[in-house]
């Protein structure tokens, strides 16, 4: 049984918890990256304007929390996934840089200095996403809800998309999130079933796939939309079987990308895969009824984000 009561389903088995360390500290790994890895390095005026208004602001960005590599590309056309409740998350994933650890206190002026942001730059697609408070009952629902309310006062004419942890299955957080009307909720699955026990372990692929139909039926309206790494391990058709299995639950938009390693001591990559590869698993998902599907090694949940909803 898992920690919410389910019967573990095969290929869900649960591995053991991974060490707690300050991952953001840790320095990246590029061992062995092919060519098509290469990215500008990050600069620009807007990219610092945007940086300076993090900093001034006290928020947190998932850009840099987990060394994404289209920081650069995205800050510098004033794009940003803002990170709600803090830096420091309460799971120990292994593919992600983002801390572990105990959280602060929830900080309710938080709402407010995201808004503020989002009006200065004027963007007209925000991006919200928080790391994991599985120590809060909610998980955090009411500052997403609160956040996506304060943007809706001070710009109206902003598109919202919020991506979001699984909230230990409460479908009435997810309710919370979901009344406040977000234009796209996103929630990743990130991989095949069989590698939640090394990759997620402390989550658990239906109840990710219970959140996705759940959020469809409490609001028909809403674009509902998830993301897979590849390069970790998965064959060609668990990948497909996942794909099949958003769809059954209603998902609009897919994002498919390649994993890289944060650091030595996160997973390893077992394989890269190739421009090819990804065209080729962006044609299978779209035959399946995708409203959108961006498939890509440097692909990552809001990278382009304002285009796949359009």
């Amino acid at each position: 049984m898992t920690e919410t009561g389910e019967s573990t389903l095969p290929g869900e088995e649960r591995g053991s918890a991974l060490p707690t360390f300050p991952r953001k500290s840790l320095p990246p790994t590029r061992e062995g990256r092919p060519d098509w890895f290469k990215v500008p390095f990050p600069g620009g005026p807007r990219y610092l304007q945007l940086r300076r208004l993090v900093r001034e602001e006290r928020l947190h960005t998932v850009c840099e929390e987990a060394h994404c590599p289209n920081i650069g590309e995205c800050w510098q056309h004033g794009t940003a996934t803002l990170m709600l409740l803090g830096d420091t998350c309460t799971r120990a994933c292994g593919f992600c840089a983002v801390a572990t650890g105990r959280p602060g206190e929830v900080d309710d002026d938080e709402p407010n200095r995201v808004a503020r942001t989002v009006r200065t730059l004027g963007l007209r697609h925000a991006v919200l996403t928080s790391v994991t408070r599985d120590d809060l009952p909610d998980g955090g629902a009411a500052i997403f809800a609160a956040s996506i309310r304060r943007i809706r006062e001070s710009s109206p004419g902003c598109a919202i998309e919020v991506l979001i942890p699984d909230l230990m299955g409460n479908w009435e957080a997810l309710a919370t999130i979901v009344a406040a009307s977000p234009e796209v909720l996103n929630h990743n699955t990130e991989t095949v079933p069989r590698l939640y026990g090394r990759v997620r372990p402390k989550a658990v692929y239906r109840r990710s796939l219970e959140l996705l139909r759940h959020a469809k039926g409490m609001g028909p309206d809403l674009v509902t939309k998830s993301g897979v790494m590849v390069g970790l391990g998965e064959g060609e058709k668990e990948l497909t079987e996942v794909f099949s299995d958003l769809r059954s639950v209603g998902v609009d938009v897919l994002t498919i990308g390649q994993y890289l390693r944060p650091s030595a001591w996160h997973l390893p990559i077992a394989r890269y895969y190739t421009p090819a590869e990804f065209q080729a698993l962006r044609v299978t998902a779209e035959t399946m009824g995708f409203r959108h599907v961006e498939s890509g090694p440097l692909v990552r949940s809001s990278y382009h984000a304002y285009a796949m909803v359009q």
